[in-house]
Order: C-alpha cells, then structure tokens, then sequence
C-alpha cells in the first residue's frame, strides 16, 4: 500500500498535478502503491510496457540509453518529488528509455489501468491530461531550440542551475553526464567548469560539482 496523504503533497507540488482541483488530487493519490529500489537496479528498460507512472519520495533516478557503440548516455536525474513515466503511461507505447537507481529509492507508482479508469471517469481531468501532454511539447521544442540557437555556456549553465534546483548546491554528476545534457564532449565541458572555478563560481571534486555563486551562473544561462 501507499501513502496517499504524502503522495498528494507531492502531486500539490507538480506543475501540472499542482493545477488539479483538490478533490481530483486526493482520488489520484488514492490510487498510489509504494516501490523500492536499490541502488543499480533498474525499475524500467527501454521498449518495456508503460504500466505506471512514478513520482519519488526519496533517493535517485537516472533516466538512460544506449548508444549504437555501446555507450550508456544519461538524459536527465530525477530527485525528490519528481514525476516521471506519464506520457508513455496515455499514450500506451513502450518505455523510450531506461530508469534506473542512482542510490536506494522509494517509489509512488500509479498503475496505468487504474488511471485511465479515473481519466475515464471525469472529463475535466481529460483535459488536464491535455494540457500535459501540451506542457511536454513545450518543454521538447525550447529543449531542441536551445541545442540549436544558445552557445555552449549558457547551455551548461542552465544544466547547472536546473540541477541545483532539484538537489541544492552539491550536485552529484560526472563531467561526461554534464556533456550528455549540454550536447558536447567532456573535454569542453572541463575547460567551461575550469573557468568558473578560477572565478569562484564553483568547486569541482569528482563526480561532484559544488555551485558557490548561482547569480553569475544565471547570468551565465542568460549569455546568448
């Protein structure tokens, strides 16, 4: 079983499961069972069946895939309070990556037959479905505009800042993940990071980026 009071609080959190009314709120929570994971272990693969949903009470997921060489490439980190796995769970096609814990994590997951049933049920919750799936387009399109039209900087930067949105000041992440994120190779995201610590606006250790001055790493986001 769940926790369907802490599930709401996490869905009142949401941008989009934030805007439901708070009667439509509780009966998603409702429908919520618990999932643990261990550290390395996968909770989905790519091509898997999409039969939940997930939003993270504690710890680490990291959504992967693979390239045609064989290398694994991270495509984003997901911490506390993260939703992930609903556009798969509507549209009913498989998983198109892999999600895996980073360190031990616990789990909300809502099982795909049960929420279509209560989108079923209520036509205004239809529509909110909707306005998701719009929301994802967005995010999609300023992503792809952001590969094509910002300097590499800034791109990391807002990688940065995102993360330390999520997970605070000390971000746990690798140099070649920051480079998966900004679209480049490591070495150039070492001589950008190198930069920034020379003018204190970050500590680097390994695997580990500590974020000392967020104002000049916005303005950095914002160099385009």
């Amino acid at each position: 079983m769940g926790d369907p009071a802490q599930f709401e609080r996490l869905l009142s959190a949401s941008p989009f499961f934030g805007r439901l009314e708070s009667d439509k709120r509780r009966a998603v929570a409702a429908l919520c069972v618990t999932h643990s994971l261990a550290r390395g272990e996968t909770l989905f693969l790519k091509d898997d069946p999409a039969d939940a949903f997930y939003a993270i009470r504690r710890g680490e997921i990291r959504i992967t895939a693979g390239t045609g060489a064989g290398r694994r490439i991270t495509l984003n980190i997901l911490g506390p309070g993260d939703i992930f796995g609903e556009i798969a769970l509507f549209d009913g096609r498989p998983r198109s990556a892999d999600a895996v814990a980073a360190e031990p994590a616990e789990l909300f997951a809502v099982r795909r037959r049960n929420m279509l049933d209560l989108v079923g049920r209520h036509a205004d919750l239809s529509m909110r479905v909707i306005e998701l799936l719009c929301e994802r387009l967005r995010f999609a399109s300023a992503r792809l505009e952001e590969a094509v039209l910002m300097p590499l900087p800034a791109r990391i930067a807002r990688r940065l800042l995102g993360l330390a949105e999520d997970f605070g000041s000390e971000i746990h992440i690798s140099q070649d993940d920051i480079a998966d994120f900004a679209g480049t190779t490591r070495e150039t995201v070492n001589r950008q990071l190198q930069s920034w610590r020379r003018q204190g606006m970050l500590d680097l250790h390994r695997n580990r980026v500590v974020v000392r001055d967020p104002a000049a790493l916005a303005l950095a986001a914002l160099s385009f």
